[in-house]
């Protein structure tokens, strides 16, 4: 189940969440950084630097965010779009967003 993000309501959707994960590849393995924007202004969300994955987005600039749900079988916030930079900060420029979970997790229930 997905239910679409406007990228205008980004910034208020990202306050439910926590910290989120960068994913980034050279074509070869995922790369995998902890972040936590601290800005979203001008279509852009600004992240902690990350050496390995600036070295990734020199050769394919297309990353995705994953911020994971806040509580057992909620929804996890996905965004796609292309980012550039340094060990410094990067830039992310979000294409698309949406919040997922699997229709089995829709009762909120448990399973452990």
């Amino acid at each position: 189940m997905s239910i679409p993000v406007e990228l205008e309501q980004l910034a208020t959707t990202l306050r439910d969440f926590g910290a989120g994960y960068l994913l980034t590849s050279d074509a070869g393995r995922v790369k995998a950084v902890t972040v936590d924007p601290t800005t979203y202004a001008d279509g852009v969300l600004d992240l902690p630097g990350s050496k390995g994955s600036a070295a990734n987005l020199v050769k394919n600039p297309a990353a995705t965010l994953l911020f994971p749900p806040q509580r057992p079988r909620g929804y996890t916030l996905l965004v796609d779009g292309t980012a550039e930079g340094d060990s410094e900060a990067i830039r992310f420029t979000p294409a698309t967003a949406v919040l997922h979970r699997p229709a089995a997790h829709a009762d909120e229930g448990t399973n452990l």
